[in-house]
């Protein structure tokens, strides 16, 4: 292997037995947005990339076209090697960059912040669902033996379950004034805020036996319906999106109720990057310091339940 071939690939961390296609964009992706592939920079020919990975030329060139299809890569074809685009970071949530779904963009992000040594994330949302889903990648890559942080501390503020819920919450006045529909509905929540941050624990505090790695895992109570959802990512990254409401129907108790909700899932999750500018380093900063102002004065103890 040459000097620069390792340089571009250098890790000696373990490899898979066998790696997927999407598993390769993953690996190569994360190389591009942590800089270790550079704007302009040539790749590897696949003849190499297939080499390193120990796969098939066909799941290098799967791999690099999704990072093409990402605006990651350019000049991707069966000759040449592809090159690095000239402005990777409006393709992966940087400065500038379009907001994309929670789901898509919290979960590149979760992905990127668990290859650093030391893994923190805040949270403020209405559940963790999300951010449930998108530590499911990271985790299977340290199962994998593909990376392994030295400590992960995850922090989530979440609605105490003593208080009216904003949202979700009955659209009809006439329902509403019952009581009961109101409460059916705040019970479902409930249950679903308790069973998400259950599996959130269960799975991070699970690499403390199988992988020896530092683990803290804190949830608190909000005294109120927070109306956006917030992630901060080893304090260097803030993911801002609104909970934009909307009327439909849901099922409770077989009895179908319209209510006022969010699919927190779907809404555009802005990044705002410390040192990429003053803007974006300031969002950043009074993020943390309004984390941290209601996790330690009005936010209470919180139990997930059994």
């Amino acid at each position: 292997m040459s000097a620069e071939h390792a340089a571009v690939n250098g890790r000696p961390e373990p490899r898979p037995t066998r790696w997927t296609y999407r598993e390769v964009a993953d690996e190569l992706r994360a190389r591009i947005r942590s800089g270790h592939l550079r704007p302009g920079q040539r790749m590897p020919t696949q003849a190499q990339l297939a080499d390193d990975f120990g796969v098939e030329r066909s799941a290098v060139r799967q791999a690099l076209r999704i990072l093409q299809s990402e605006h990651l890569l350019a000049n991707v074809s069966k000759g040449s090697p592809a090159t690095v685009a000239e402005a990777p970071q409006l393709a992966s949530g940087g400065p500038g960059a379009l907001p994309q779904s929670t789901m898509v963009a919290l979960s590149q992000k979760v992905a990127a912040a668990f290859r650093q040594p030391d893994v923190e994330i805040d949270a403020v949302c209405l559940t963790s669902v999300s951010l449930t889903l998108a530590v499911g990648e990271p985790l299977r890559h340290i199962h994998a033996g593909r990376i392994k942080p030295a400590k992960v501390r995850v922090r989530v503020l979440l609605p105490s379950r003593d208080i009216d819920l904003a949202f979700p919450a009955p659209a009809d006045a006439a329902v509403e004034a019952d009581g009961v529909t109101g409460t059916r509905i705040q019970r479902d929540w409930l249950a679903q805020r308790n069973a998400q941050g259950q599996v959130l624990r269960h799975g991070l505090l699970a690499l403390r036996s199988t992988h020896g790695i530092d683990v803290e895992v804190a949830f608190r109570a909000l005294p109120f319906t927070p109306p956006v959802q917030l992630y901060l990512l080893n304090n260097v990254e803030a993911l801002f999106a609104y909970y934009t409401l909307a009327r439909h129907g849901e099922q409770i108790d077989h009895e179908r109720v319209d209510v006022y909700d969010a699919q927190g899932v779907r809404q555009k999750l802005f990044v705002f990057d410390q040192g990429a500018g003053l803007r974006d380093t300031t969002f950043t900063e009074q993020s943390h310091l309004w984390f941290n102002s209601l996790w330690n004065t009005i936010s209470s103890e919180l139990t997930l339940g059994s």
